[in-house]
C-alpha cells in the first residue's frame, strides 16, 4: 500500500477539497438521475378507448405485430409505453 503524503495542508483544508469533490460528483449524479416508473398495463378494453378503435382492431393489431401483448393466464395486457411508441409520427 502507498503512503501519501500532504505537505502544507491542514486536515481541514484536505475534508474540505474532499466534500467539494463528493459534491460536485453528487450534482452530477441529480442531474442525470432518472428514477425508475414501474409499467403501466392497460386491459384491450382500455387501448381501445384510449386509441378511440374496437376491441377487434386491438386484437387484429396484435396479431399482425403492430401491438405487443402480455399474457397473465388468460387475461392480456398491453404496456401503456409499447402502445404509445407503436404509434408512428405521419
Amino acid at each position: 500500500m502507498k503512503n501519501i503524503q500532504f505537505i502544507q495542508v491542514t486536515p481541514e483544508q484536505q475534508q474540505e477539497a474532499i466534500l467539494k469533490g463528493v459534491r460536485a460528483e453528487l450534482e452530477k449524479l441529480k442531474k442525470e438521475f432518472q428514477p425508475k416508473h414501474p409499467p403501466t398495463y392497460l386491459t384491450r378494453q382500455e387501448v381501445a378507448e384510449m386509441l378511440k378503435v374496437d376491441v377487434s382492431t386491438v386484437h387484429n393489431w396484435s396479431v399482425s405485430g403492430i401491438l405487443k401483448r402480455h399474457a397473465i393466464g388468460r387475461r392480456v395486457y398491453y404496456k401503456l409505453s409499447e402502445v404509445e411508441r407503436a404509434i408512428i409520427e405521419i
